[in-house]
């Protein structure tokens, strides 16, 4: 049996984290880092591209209307008494083309701003007919 001595001076485990432990737990986080990034930035693009996309919708609609009302297209997206919302501004550049007739025609595109975020989606179109393009991306 050991002494009485001994186990009274002897010393219990210091609270808190050991190197190795505190290591792993580092470790762990930057693989979980590593593997989400890339999938939330994917999520952004994809968000992003659904805001123009929507946007531009509603700008077809809205010339829709336009020719109904005045028979003739809009040349811009003020001319539609619309605004581009900051979050689409802010990643593309709204354009409205239009085709002498007949019949005349429209064109509405997204052109990714240069060096953002959404350059790989190239650009987004949609058309007086309804045709969208690039079609994987709608």
């Amino acid at each position: 049996m050991p002494h009485a001595r001994t186990l009274r001076h002897a010393r219990a485990p210091a609270p808190g984290f050991s190197l190795i432990e505190l290591m792993v737990v580092v470790a762990i986080i930057a693989i979980i880092a590593a593997i989400g990034y890339p999938t939330y930035t994917k999520y952004l693009v994809k968000t992003n591209r659904v805001a123009a996309q929507v946007h531009m919708m509603d700008l077809a609609q809205a010339q829709a209307q336009y020719l109904a009302d005045s028979r003739s297209y809009a040349a811009s997206v003020n001319d539609l008494g619309m605004t581009t919302p900051a979050v689409v501004s802010a990643k593309y550049t709204i354009k409205i083309a239009l085709t002498d007739g007949p019949p005349s025609s429209f064109k509405i595109t997204a052109t990714p701003v240069a060096g953002g975020s959404q350059v790989a989606d190239k650009e987004l179109s949609i058309d007086s007919a309804g045709t969208r393009s690039p079609a994987d991306k709608w």
